[in-house]
């Protein structure tokens, strides 16, 4: 009896090995898959996207975790996130060391750039003065090219961000409870839009916003149509300034409209850092 009980825990033990290793086999077929899918997808993108893009699938080449929070210490990389009050998923990203999406895309673009230049989260990110070019949810993706940044929500809140890898797909941190991952783009629900970032020098006058909500106007007159809402503090590029409609807001007067040409759009001088009307900044011609 005592042989035959030897034997039989011998098979038990030897059956959760094999049942082991049989898991860490599937566990390392299933990143090896997901490394394969991600990668660039399509031609047409600079160096330094490309290389955001490798940065990025590498982190899901390594498995990975979303962590809320992740990704957002003194330096770009990995972190230990926290608990998302609204997500019971978040329970343990106190004890995994990812991503969130904001995270992520700045651990990217700063390994492509070699500066933090997307520190952030996804808001911050969007409405960067570094952006190259910007496209619209209507467009779709032929305009898109891999690198660019995907973004969901609405003008005033934005609330994911994405890298895109072309043919459709990107590599995003999606979630608690997931690791980094390659999905389709998701082009249906609150899909905003697609901004192309410029990691290369900045040119023209930088400013730095005030208050919240403050939006863009498609002409410098406060009855103009919306454009985008600065959802807080933001950095932009101004081309040129006008006297055009007086404002009066916050406690503050003036008739002076800079011009965004990152937006494409009109914003009074009074939500703008500096004097009432931007030092060495030329006025509008047009």
């Amino acid at each position: 009896m005592p042989r035959r009980s030897g034997l039989i825990g011998a098979l038990v033990a030897l059956f959760v090995l094999l049942l082991g290793a049989s898991a860490n086999a599937t566990a390392h077929t299933a990143r090896s898959a997901a490394a394969a899918d991600c990668r660039v997808l399509a031609p047409g993108a600079s160096a330094a996207a490309e290389s955001a893009v490798a940065a990025a699938c590498e982190q899901v080449a390594a498995g990975v975790w979303y962590s809320w929070g992740g990704g957002h210490g003194p330096q770009p990389g990995a972190s230990y996130g926290q608990v998302d009050p609204t997500d019971p998923a978040s329970e343990h990203d106190p004890e995994r060391r990812g991503f969130d999406c904001s995270g992520l895309v700045r651990y990217a673009y700063a390994r492509a750039a070699g500066s933090d230049i997307l520190n952030g989260p996804a808001d911050t990110q969007y409405y960067t003065h570094r952006a190259a070019e910007r496209l619209t949810a209507g467009q779709g993706l032929a305009p898109l090219l891999p690198g660019d940044l995907l973004a969901w929500g609405t003008s005033s809140h934005l609330h994911h961000i994405a890298i895109y890898l072309g043919a459709g797909k990107m590599v995003e941190a999606k979630q608690s409870g997931t690791k980094l991952m390659v999905s389709d783009v998701r082009l249906d629900g609150d899909y905003h839009g697609a901004l192309r970032v410029n990691t290369g020098p900045v040119t023209g006058h930088v400013f730095q916003t005030w208050g919240t909500g403050v939006w863009t106007k498609a002409a410098p007159s406060v009855s103009a149509a919306r454009v985008y809402a600065f959802p807080g503090p933001t950095t932009i590029r101004v081309a040129c300034q006008k006297h055009a409609e007086t404002v009066t807001s916050d406690g503050y007067t003036n008739d002076a409209w800079s011009y965004l040409p990152d937006y494409q759009a009109w914003m009074t001088n009074i939500y703008i850092k500096g004097a009432a009307w931007l030092e060495a900044v030329p006025t509008c011609t047009f």
